[in-house]
Parts: structure tokens; C-alpha cells; sequence
């Protein structure tokens, strides 16, 4: 017998070679299509944090395995159920969403949307120019304002808490949500892209012992959204009149019409994110 038959026979004629027929290949595509869509409605929320860290847990929990870790192996396959029960508690507004979505007729169109254009879209020139118009003739004034401005994290959960408004937005318009004793002065402003999404948007709080004691509850409120997504808010006080800025849990109080408008044109390009927001305040603060 030769080495090429004994080789055949030990190795290549044990394998197992299923037989695939064209179902098993729609259930490849409906499982991956599943799954796509899985991971993006994931992204699209602030439980992809949650899930990056339950990511980092489970390569722990891999390598405490090949180590032989006994004891945090232990610990691990107690806890497992308690951490699943907490997961469904932790994603339990994502999830709400999620099957009520469901139940839209509209569903089926959106599931074969599988360009998101919305998503790589940035606002206009324009835009800049009437946010930051409205934001300084506000401050002039002192009309009290917030102003949440979308990046790459959908604000979904928080435009659902407003009026919707669903207009291109203007300094005029802007001005006219916050103008007291007006039906949609109290609360925020969202904006995606170029359009104004809703108004009178309740934000979470932050509760950041570290923030000045001088703070009220819409400057809180500007960095607790800040602190939970990546949005860019800007706060207009009622009592100074001055600008603020927050991102990731940051905020610049008093920041001048040229920065603003200079960090907004930054965002049209690129995102901006908590690092390089604190090297900008670094920078601020170096030239003041």
C-alpha cells in the first residue's frame, strides 16, 4: 500500500462532508441576515457599550479557562443566570423597542434598507450658521435653551419623550421652541442632520458630584445626555445668558460664537468624541 493511500485512508476518507442541499443556503442567508441586523439595531443604541464590556468579560472568562483559573471558573458558573436575568433588565428599553418595532407595518421596507444614508450624512454649512445665530441672539436675551445635536449614536428612545417637529432647522425656529410662555420652550431640542426631530425632549440628569454647584438642572441635564450617548448639546443659561457646550460628560461654560461655530464645522467632518473635546478645552483654557 502506498503513502498516498494510507494517507486517504487515516485522514481524508474520516472526514464527515455533509450534504448541502438549497435550503441550507437560505438558512445561512436568514441567519446572517438576522444577525446583521441584530448587531446594527446593537449599535444604534447605547447598548453597544454594554456589549463591548460583555465582550471583555467573556474573553476573561476564556482565558481563566485555558489557565485553569478553578476558582473564578466557579465564581463564573454561579453567577451566569444572575447575569443573564440582569441582562434582560439592563437592555429591557432597547428590547421594548425592538418588539415593537415588530409590530409596525412599515417593518418589512426598513429590514431590506440595507443602506443607511441617513447615518453618513453630516448637517450643512447652514446649519451651523443657525445654531449658533439662535444660541447667541438666545444668550442676548436670556432665554434659557437646550440643544441636542445627533452623532453616530441614534437618540431615538429621547425624541420619543418630546413633540415631534420634523422641520429643517432655523435660527427663527429655534428661537420661537424656546421663546417663554411657549408651548415647546420646556425641555430639548433634538437635531439630526439638518432637520429639527422634536422638541420638549426630557434628558437624563447627571449626577456628577464634580460639576459646579452653580449648575441647574438644564446644564445636568445637557452633560447626563452627554454622559450616556455621543451627542454634542448646547446649553444656553437663563441667568448669564452664556453659551456651554458638553460632550462625554465634559462641558466648556462661556465659550465664544467663533469656537462654537468652529467645533460644529469640525463635527461636519468627523466625529467628535470625548478625547478630543478635552484637548480643545485644553486649548481654550491655554489661550484665555
Amino acid at each position: 500500500m502506498t503513502p498516498l493511500n494510507n494517507f486517504t485512508q487515516k485522514y481524508i476518507s474520516a472526514l464527515y462532508i455533509p450534504d448541502i442541499s438549497w435550503t441550507d443556503f437560505i438558512e445561512i442567508a436568514i441567519i446572517a441576515y438576522i444577525l446583521y441586523h441584530i448587531i446594527v439595531w446593537i449599535k444604534d443604541t447605547k447598548a453597544w457599550a454594554l456589549l463591548k464590556g460583555i465582550i471583555f468579560v467573556g474573553a476573561f472568562a476564556i482565558l481563566a479557562l485555558v489557565l485553569n483559573l478553578r476558582t473564578i471558573l466557579w465564581l463564573a458558573g454561579k453567577t451566569i443566570s444572575v447575569g443573564i436575568i440582569a441582562l434582560v433588565i439592563i437592555f429591557q428599553p432597547e428590547l421594548r423597542r425592538a418588539l415593537e418595532q415588530l409590530g409596525r407595518k412599515k417593518i418589512a421596507f426598513g429590514l431590506f434598507n440595507f443602506t443607511n444614508k441617513n447615518k453618513d450624512e453630516r448637517f450643512s454649512i447652514r446649519t451651523v450658521d443657525e445654531i449658533v445665530q439662535a444660541a447667541y441672539a438666545m444668550g442676548a436675551v436670556r432665554t434659557g435653551a437646550l440643544i441636542v445635536i445627533e452623532q453616530d449614536m441614534r437618540l431615538e428612545e429621547y425624541i420619543r419623550t418630546g413633540i415631534e417637529v420634523d422641520a429643517v432647522v432655523t435660527s427663527q425656529l429655534l428661537i420661537n421652541i424656546f421663546e417663554h410662555n411657549t408651548p415647546l420652550h420646556d425641555g430639548a431640542v433634538v437635531i439630526r442632520q439638518n432637520r429639527v426631530m422634536a422638541a420638549t425632549c426630557y434628558l437624563p440628569l447627571s449626577d456628577n458630584a464634580g460639576l459646579s454647584k452653580e449648575l441647574g438642572t438644564r446644564h445636568r441635564a445637557g452633560v447626563g445626555i452627554s454622559e450616556v450617548t455621543d451627542s454634542i448639546t448646547i446649553i444656553v443659561s437663563e441667568e448669564t445668558g452664556d453659551v456651554s457646550i458638553a460632550v462625554g460628560g465634559e462641558i466648556i461654560r462661556g465659550i465664544d460664537e467663533h469656537a462654537l461655530k468652529e467645533k460644529l464645522e469640525y463635527v461636519r467632518s468627523g466625529k467628535l468624541d470625548a478625547k478630543s473635546f478635552k484637548l480643545w478645552r485644553g486649548r481654550l483654557k491655554n489661550k484665555k
